[in-house]
């Protein structure tokens, strides 16, 4: 079977929702009081977050309402005072959205013309007169670690360690290179590979972020973004190979970018530690003992239910066929390529939606044969393009801060935890400067470790795992903000994106 041109996904809800940051630096807040909209905040949170629907948008401006997560809606009324709750007309709630080129927004109330502003505390509607208090720069609040897609050029950025460039030529974001890690710090983004170096504004790759490395950012309604230097320069593709770098003569829009959650790709083992692999065109194997693209599926897993699709590199699903053979020809909506999940300490069970279980022919080929799961039909499973992690839990993200000696689980940004594969499913934890995490008797944890524990990691959805720690219990976070392994049963507070 030939290969199919990868389709790019449309970014999800989550890889559109935004923070809007006032002049002051404080974030519009959706206050459970009363529902009240403020603007204190000091960090992006939940009630920090909201989501743009737009019902028309031009080059420079859009009607935009701003839904909060708690599913109500930003409101100005007459007398110009803010607050969330639910329309009671059809413009009521709506806003023109402009675009300014100093990557600043503002929203200008559609029935009375006057703008959202903010004095550093409370949010009104006052004015009709722009000023800079009008002012609001939207972050992102989608999870840091991040893939940038060229809808112009129809490929993804890619990482060349080995030149100290970026290159947008990657067909299919398999790869850990084709991750990014977006920081945002003093109103400006900057963009980490992963070999933690930098990009600088003289194209190349750098090891310590500085205002070399510091890009503005554009954003537009579904997912668009573009970084400029606040010069004049803005990244986009150049040259016949497509070097990410600055340049003032875009053509074609093609300083856009699809900012979107770095996908979880994995590679799966039989028992006789052989790869399963895609092979002669759709045919799938457990023969063989390197790991090539062939030999990484796309994880595809929605939280709420137990089912699971597997997408090859070659675009195409896993799926039942007919005399019980699992073949990579597939296509996104049939039932044939939906699979049920069982984990057993790292491992993981497949079950097809006929009922009987994924294992392994003694000809290597992949079938759906087996009515009870047994050590044939359990597979070794391991991330294939995530070399560290970055967890995001309901609290914010798990780091370690210079004031406190435990690990933290409300962090704005976060800590990378480096993975070093042990056994199937099990790693070990290490800090970003070298020694490994540690485990107190009070299922807390520290960051200077000197020996190694085991962790096993259980994806629970396409972004989202639970780590069980080595005392035997969940690592959750708690309101507190310490990180804690002390769940016997797998809780919300114990789900992080990653």
């Amino acid at each position: 079977m030939d290969e199919v041109e990868w389709i790019h996904r449309h970014p999800k809800a989550e890889d559109l929702r935004v923070g809007l940051i006032s002049w002051a630096g404080t974030y519009l807040t959706f206050e459970a009081y009363k529902n009240t909209v403020t603007a204190t905040a000091k960090s992006l949170g939940r009630r920090q977050t909201c989501e743009l629907l737009v019902s028309n948008e031009h080059e420079t401006q859009a009607v935009v309402r701003l839904k909060s997560l708690q599913g109500l809606y930003l409101l100005c009324e007459a007398d110009g005072t803010v607050c969330y709750g639910r329309p009671r007309t059809s413009h009521h709630g709506c806003f023109l959205l402009r675009f300014h080129r100093n990557s600043k927004w503002t929203l200008q109330c559609l029935i009375s013309g006057r703008y959202l502003e903010s004095n550093g505390e409370d949010v009104f509607c006052n004015s009709r007169v722009l000023s800079a208090y009008h002012m609001w720069t939207p972050r992102p609040a989608l999870h840091v670690h991040v893939i940038l897609y060229s809808p112009i050029h129809r490929c993804y950025a890619r990482t060349d360690p080995t030149v100290g460039r970026i290159w947008v030529d990657a067909a299919v974001p398999c790869l850990e290179e084709c991750g990014f890690l977006l920081h945002f710090r003093d109103g400006c983004y900057h963009l980490e590979t992963s070999t933690h170096h930098f990009l600088s504004h003289v194209d190349r790759l750098v090891s310590q972020p500085s205002p070399q490395t510091a890009f503005h950012m554009q954003v537009r309604p579904g997912g668009l973004v573009a970084l400029c230097d606040g010069e004049g320069g803005t990244l986009y593709p150049q040259g016949t190979h497509l070097l990410l770098g600055l340049g003032s003569n875009p053509v074609r829009g093609e300083e856009w970018f699809i900012l979107q959650h770095c996908p979880t790709w994995v590679s799966l083992r039989s028992k006789t530690r052989r790869f399963i692999s895609v092979t002669y065109g759709a045919e799938v194997h457990a023969t063989s003992e390197r790991l090539t693209p062939m030999s990484l599926f796309q994880f595809e897993c929605d939280s709420e239910s137990p089912t699971l699709q597997l997408r090859a590199a070659t675009g195409y699903y896993l799926a039942q066929r007919r005399h019980k053979t699992v073949m990579a020809d597939g296509h996104p909506l049939e039932s044939d390529t939906f699979f049920r999940v069982q984990w057993n300490c790292g491992r993981i069970i497949l079950q097809s939606l006929s009922g009987r279980f994924l294992g392994v022919a003694a000809n290597g080929l992949l079938m759906a044969s087996s009515t009870l799961p047994g050590p044939n039909e359990e597979f070794g499973i391991r991330l294939a393009n995530r070399p560290f992690l970055a967890l995001r839990g309901r609290y914010g993200y798990v780091g370690s801060s210079s004031e406190r000696d435990l690990i933290q689980c409300n962090m704005d940004q976060p800590d990378c935890i480096h993975l070093l594969p042990c056994r199937q499913g099990i790693y070990h934890f290490q800090a970003q400067g070298g020694s490994f995490w540690s485990i107190t008797s009070f299922g807390t944890f520290r960051p200077w470790g000197k020996f190694a524990l085991n962790f096993c990691i259980e994806l629970q959805g396409s972004n989202l795992l639970t780590v069980l720690a080595p005392n035997g219990f969940y690592i959750r976070a708690d309101r507190s903000g310490t990180l804690l392994a002390d769940s016997e049963d797998i809780t919300k507070e114990c789900i992080w994106e990653f």
